[in-house]
C-alpha cells in the first residue's frame, strides 16, 4: 500500500441552501427530501421513528449512539401499518453497531430498510443542530448510494420539488383508512401489552396520526376506543354514541389540516361531550375556538422539555414533536391558557372554561419520555365519569 486512500461517500446530505454533507449511506437505498429537525432524546429511537407526527420530516438525532438496541416488533408507534413510518430519513453521528438488548430482535440497520426509512451516518450532528438552531429548519434531502455513485439531478430535482410543510396536509396521508377499535393496554415487563376485557367507557379518537401509546393510555382508563379517520364528520362520531371525543397528534400544517377538522370539531364542541386533544389536536382546538397557529423557528422535537402547569405552578418533563404552536394571543375569552414550554414560552396548553374541553401541545403519552404527565388522561376520563354521576379518580397516586 502507497497511501492512505479515502473512501468515498455512500451518502449524501444536501440543504436547501446548498449545503452538503457526506457520511455513509444506512438504511434503505435511494433519496428523500423533508424538512431537517432534531431530536434531543437519549432514548426510544425506533418509537420517534415510526411517531406520525414526522411525517414529512428528516430527523437528525443529537444523541450520538442510535441502534445500541436494536430494534423490535413491541416499539412502534404508528398505527396505520400501511404508511409504514412517519419520517422521510434519519441522521446519526456514529454508525449503527450491533444491538446489545434482551429485547432486540434484529438491527435497526435492516428494519430501516425494511421501513424504506434513506439514512446518512457520520455526520457533526452538533454543527447541524447548531445549524438549525440559529437558520430554523431546512429542507433537505439525504441519499444512500452503496457505490458511491449518486445522480445529482434527480436528488436536486426531489428536493426542488418538497414544497416544505407550511400549508401542507399531511393528517390524511397517516390516518387510518377505516373504523377500527382498540382495547390494548400498556406494556409491562412481566407480561407485555395487555388488554382491557371489561370497558366502563366509550371514547371516540379522531385519527391524524395517532401513536399507539395514545390509544394505550385510554385503555389503561377502563376505556373502549373507537378510532376514526381524519376526515370524519361530527355525525360520524356521533353516530357511535361516544362517553368522549379525543383528538390526536399528527403532521403538517394545522391551518391545513383544519379546513375539514375545524367544522366537526365545533361541531362536536357544542353538544358538550368531553373532548381532549393532544399536539395536531391541540392546534386544531385553537383554531376551533378562534385562534390562529404559527410556524416556529425551530421546533419542539425531544423526551427532555420542561412545561409548567399555571393552575399548579408544577413543572413537568414532557415528550414534544411539533413544528406549530398556537398563538396566545390569539385565544377569544373564555380560553384559558393552562400551560407553557419553559424553553421558549410558547403555548403548551388551554382549557375552556366551564366546559369539559382542554388540550395540550406535548405528548403525555410519552414512549419515549418521562410520565409525568399521564395524570391528563385520568382529568379526561373524569370529566367522563362527572358526566355519568360517578365518582372521580385521583389525578396523581401517592407512591
Amino acid at each position: 500500500m502507497t497511501g492512505w486512500q479515502k473512501k468515498p461517500a455512500t451518502a449524501l446530505l444536501i440543504l436547501a441552501d446548498g449545503t452538503r454533507l457526506e457520511g455513509h449511506g444506512i438504511g434503505a437505498e435511494g433519496h428523500a427530501a423533508g424538512e431537517v429537525c432534531f431530536n434531543t432524546a437519549m432514548t426510544g429511537y425506533q418509537e420517534i421513528l415510526t411517531d406520525p407526527s414526522y411525517a414529512g420530516q428528516i430527523i437528525t438525532f443529537t444523541f450520538p449512539h442510535i441502534g445500541n438496541v436494536g430494534a423490535n416488533d413491541e416499539d412502534i408507534e404508528t398505527v396505520n401499518m400501511a404508511a409504514l413510518s412517519g419520517v422521510r430519513g434519519v441522521v446519526l453521528k456514529a454508525d449503527i453497531t450491533n444491538p446489545s438488548n434482551w429485547r432486540a430482535a434484529e438491527k435497526l440497520d435492516a428494519w430501516l430498510k425494511k421501513r424504506n426509512i434513506v439514512g446518512i451516518a457520520g455526520i457533526d450532528t452538533r454543527a447541524l443542530t447548531a445549524r438549525i438552531r440559529e437558520n430554523g429548519m431546512p429542507n433537505g434531502v439525504v441519499a444512500h448510494s452503496p457505490d458511491g455513485y449518486f445522480h445529482e439531478p434527480s436528488i436536486m430535482a426531489e428536493l426542488k420539488a418538497f414544497p416544505g410543510l407550511e400549508g401542507l396536509d399531511l393528517a390524511k396521508e397517516v390516518t387510518t383508512a377505516q373504523t377500527y377499535h382498540w382495547d390494548q393496554t400498556s406494556w409491562k415487563l412481566d407480561r407485555g401489552y395487555g388488554r382491557e376485557d371489561n370497558p366502563q367507557f366509550h371514547i371516540v379518537a379522531i385519527d391524524y396520526g395517532a401513536k399507539r401509546n395514545i390509544l394505550r393510555c385510554l385503555a389503561d382508563q377502563g376505556a373502549k376506543v373507537t378510532v376514526l379517520p381524519a376526515t370524519a364528520t361530527a355525525e360520524d362520531v356521533l353516530d357511535h354514541n361516544p362517553d368522549g371525543v379525543f383528538l390526536s397528534n399528527g403532521p403538517g400544517d394545522p391551518a391545513a389540516t383544519g379546513k375539514y377538522a375545524v367544522p366537526t370539531i365545533r361541531k362536536l364542541m357544542e353538544i358538550g361531550k368531553p373532548m381532549f386533544g393532544i399536539c395536531l389536536g391541540h392546534q386544531l382546538m385553537g383554531l376551533a375556538l378562534g385562534g390562529t397557529t404559527s410556524k416556529m423557528h425551530q421546533g419542539h422535537h425531544g423526551a427532555n422539555h420542561p412545561v409548567k402547569d399555571l393552575s399548579t405552578g408544577k413543572v413537568e418533563i414532557t415528550s414534544m414533536n411539533h413544528g406549530f404552536a398556537v398563538d396566545r394571543e390569539s385565544l377569544p375569552a373564555g380560553v384559558t391558557e393552562t400551560h407553557v414550554s419553559l424553553f421558549d414560552g410558547s403555548n403548551a396548553g388551554l382549557q375552556v372554561e366551564g366546559k369539559p374541553i382542554f388540550s395540550v401541545q406535548y405528548h403525555p403519552e410519552a414512549s419515549p419520555g418521562p410520565k409525568d404527565s399521564h395524570y391528563l388522561f385520568t382529568r379526561f376520563l373524569n370529566h367522563v365519569r362527572d358526566q355519568k354521576g360517578l365518582e372521580k379518580k385521583p389525578e396523581f397516586v401517592k407512591l
